[in-house]
């Protein structure tokens, strides 16, 4: 009854039984007869906290869909699409408190499960974290964001991996909607395909926001994955001076050279005790010589506000090297169309299934409701391609 209510878009679980009570297809797709009688509205609250959550039981289903369509042929394994949108959660704005005042969260059996479940999560997590602006009474889980345009608003954020042929979704996660956590879910879903379906894409598929040092690294070097993603790159000046892209680097030497010729290294004399230069943003400062850049012609288009001129590098500016070399060939900009599956999806979830504001609290209630919908969105997707279809474009009648 669930996949009916999530295919059709009823939301409601009252309407929802209402309407298999009366539909004749409803029935017999839930295995009903005419004289069986319909489950109560309240059921489904109970079997969701319990046993349907306990079990993983949403995630089971989206799994056997998903065999389903692999064994199809629908899912190519060649290139992954990955994307977020954002979902208003069930949390009034106004009823919010500042994120840096302390709270006692409740983890009492008073409090709700949303409580109780971020009381859970605050224990776990990394003290060192910055508070969020604001954070919710109902549903302290939820992140005030105004990313989409418009006033803030609490909500979570769907994160999808899509395979390209046929824009079947191959794995779902939610998170808060906070842009680091929505990149990090990339690692958590990539992962997880590999171990579960033995599937591990040549090329990945993104936005900039994926285009970061670390992720790219971990694409790279870790999984040997090609990153069609934009590289998010922060080196080009507007103010006419010299970017870090017109400084040559040397891979041998480990140091840049400036148009002129001059050396910018890491280290200008030796250490007793060897030393790696990383800083804590993963990056390494080569700056260069004093006496080069007093003498130098080029020197107030260079530094002209500083006695020398300083380059900072990634640790997987190798990495980015390579998602550049990637942007300027034909796959990429194939890529960069392709990605308009993904676009697809999160519109027909939000204006065809109307999961444009999630019903359930707590990062367990947006997991169960995103894993059903993208599991509804693949159920559809894949009785449209293997729907058989006559000569001239029409149905074939069953």
């Amino acid at each position: 009854m669930l996949v009916i209510g999530y295919c059709f878009g009823i939301r409601s679980e009252r309407r929802l039984c209402e309407e298999v009570h009366l539909n004749l297809a409803y029935r017999w797709f839930c295995r009903l007869g005419l004289e069986d009688k319909i489950p109560d509205h309240s059921t489904f609250s109970k079997n969701r906290h319990g046993r349907f959550r306990e079990s993983d039981t949403f995630r089971h289903v989206f799994e056997s869909v998903l065999r389903r369509c692999m064994t199809e042929g629908l899912v190519e394994g060649e290139g992954f699409a990955i994307d977020a949108s954002v979902v208003r959660a069930d949390a009034n704005r106004a009823r919010g408190v500042p994120g840096v005042e302390a709270m006692e969260w409740k983890s009492g059996n008073g409090s709700t499960r949303a409580v109780r479940e971020y009381a859970a999560a605050l224990e776990a997590a990394n003290p060192t974290e910055t508070p969020p602006k604001s954070v919710s009474l109902t549903d302290p889980g939820a992140r005030y964001t105004a990313a989409p345009g418009g006033p803030a608003f609490y909500a979570y954020s769907t994160n999808y991996l899509v395979d390209l042929k046929a824009g079947i979704i191959v794995d779902v996660e939610a998170t808060p909607a906070l842009r680091t956590d929505e990149v990090n879910s990339t690692r958590t879903m990539i992962d997880r395909v590999e171990e579960r379906f033995d599937m591990k894409p040549t090329r990945l598929v993104g936005d900039t926001a994926y285009g970061a040092a670390e992720i790219l690294g971990w694409m790279v070097d870790e999984k040997a994955i090609e990153p069609h993603v934009p590289v998010w790159d922060r080196t080009r000046r507007k103010d006419d001076t010299l970017s870090s892209s017109e400084f040559q680097w040397d891979e041998q030497a480990d140091e840049y050279h400036c148009p002129q010729g001059h050396v910018l290294r890491n280290q200008w004399r030796p250490f007793q005790n060897p030393r790696t230069h990383v800083t804590k943003a993963d990056t390494i400062i080569y700056r260069s010589s004093q006496s080069d850049c007093a003498t130098c012609t080029m020197k107030s288009r260079c530094c002209p506000n500083t006695q020398t001129r300083k380059i900072t590098r990634s640790v997987h500016e190798s990495a980015r090297d390579v998602a550049r070399a990637i942007g300027k060939t034909a796959e990429y900009k194939q890529s960069r169309k392709d990605r308009k599956k993904v676009e697809m999806l999160f519109a027909h979830l939000k204006r065809i299934l109307k999961l444009d504001r999630l019903r359930l609290r707590g990062l367990s209630g947006a997991k169960d409701e995103f894993l059903m919908a993208a599991t509804v969105q693949n159920l559809r997707r894949m009785a449209k391609w293997l729907a058989p279809i006559t000569q001239h474009g029409e149905l074939v009648p069953a």
